[in-house]
C-alpha cells in the first residue's frame, strides 16, 4: 500500500474524538480516517496514569498493525497523560495532539498573554496545558478550570438547555475574574458548547482543540509529503471497544454525519 494513501489513526476515549474526526473530513477531505473509540473502558478522565498508559498502548498497538501513517491523539486525558509514550511507539511517524494544537493556537490568538482551559479533571490536574503554553511562552499566565458537569450534558444533547447555560455560567466564573481573553475548549466534548459560551463570554475568543488539531495535521502531512493525492471516495472505518446504548445517536451527532459501518474490536 502506498504510504500516501495509508489512513490516519484517530482515537479517543470515547466518542469525543469524533468532533476531531470531523475537523479532519473537513480540512483534509481525501484522506482515509481510521478511528478507535475506547467505549468499553471510558470515561479516563479518573482513572490512575498507569491504566490510562495501559490502555493507551493497547489502541496504538492496534493502530499501528492496520499501517496508519499518522496518529492523531482526540482525547485531552490521553494526550495529557500518555502523550509521550504514544510518541515512543510511533518512531518518525507524525503524532498530532489537541493539547499541543490547543496551546499554539491560544498563543497566536491571545492579545493579553491570559489563557483560560477548560477540561476535565484529570486534564487539569496533569497541567498539561500551562506546560505546553509555557513551553513556547514562558510569561503567558495560563487558568484552569474542571468543568466535570459538562460531558454528561454534552451526551445528553442539552446544547442549549438553561441547566447547561447555568453550568457554564459558574465554571467561567473564576476564569473571567482572571482577566482571561482566549479560552481554550480542552476537552472534545466542548466544541458543541460554542455558541453557549459565546452568549456567556461574548468578549473571549474560543480556541476549538478539534480545528486546530486538524489544521495541525493537514500541515505535517504536508511537511512528511505524506499527503493523499488520490482522488477516490475516502475511507471511514470505526472501531470501538463496546457498542453502548446510545452510541450511533451520541456518535452521529459529533460526526455531524451517518457512522455507516461501526465495527467491535476488543483490546486487552
Amino acid at each position: 500500500m502506498d504510504s500516501n494513501t495509508q489512513p490516519i489513526g484517530v482515537f479517543d476515549s470515547g466518542v469525543g474524538g469524533l468532533t476531531v474526526v470531523r475537523a479532519l473530513m473537513e480540512r483534509l477531505p481525501n484522506e482515509n480516517i481510521m478511528y478507535f473509540g475506547d467505549t468499553a473502558r471510558v470515561p479516563y478522565g479518573v482513572k490512575s496514569r498507569s491504566t490510562i498508559e495501559t490502555f493507551t498502548g493497547q489502541i496504538v498497538d492496534f493502530l499501528l498493525q492496520n499501517q496508519v501513517k499518522a496518529l492523531v491523539i482526540a482525547c485531552n486525558t490521553i494526550a495529557a497523560v500518555a502523550g509521550q509514550k504514544v510518541q515512543k511507539m510511533a518512531g518518525n511517524m507524525p503524532v498530532l495532539s489537541v493539547i499541543e494544537a490547543g496551546a499554539q493556537a491560544a498563543l497566536a490568538t491571545t492579545k493579553n498573554n491570559h489563557i483560560g482551559v477548560i477540561a476535565t479533571n484529570t486534564t487539569v490536574n496533569s497541567n498539561a496545558y500551562a506546560r505546553a503554553v509555557h513551553a513556547h511562552n514562558p510569561d503567558a499566565r495560563v487558568v484552569s478550570q474542571a468543568t466535570p458537569l459538562l460531558v454528561p450534558l454534552v451526551e445528553e444533547g442539552w446544547i442549549d438547555h438553561e441547566v447547561t447555560r447555568l453550568t457554564v455560567r459558574e465554571y467561567l466564573k473564576p476564569l473571567l475574574v482572571e482577566d482571561i481573553d482566549t479560552l481554550v475548549l480542552g476537552c472534545t466534548h466542548f466544541p458543541h458548547l460554542k455558541p453557549l459560551i459565546k452568549a456567556e463570554a461574548p468578549q473571549i475568543e474560543l480556541v476549538d482543540s478539534s480545528t486546530t488539531t486538524a489544521e495541525a495535521t493537514a500541515q505535517a502531512l504536508a511537511a512528511a509529503g505524506l499527503l493523499n493525492t488520490s482522488n477516490l471516495v475516502p475511507d471511514y472505518r470505526f472501531y470501538v471497544s463496546d457498542i453502548p446504548l446510545r452510541f450511533q445517536t451520541i456518535g452521529e451527532r459529533f460526526l455531524g454525519r451517518s457512522l455507516g459501518q461501526i465495527e467491535m474490536m476488543s483490546l486487552g
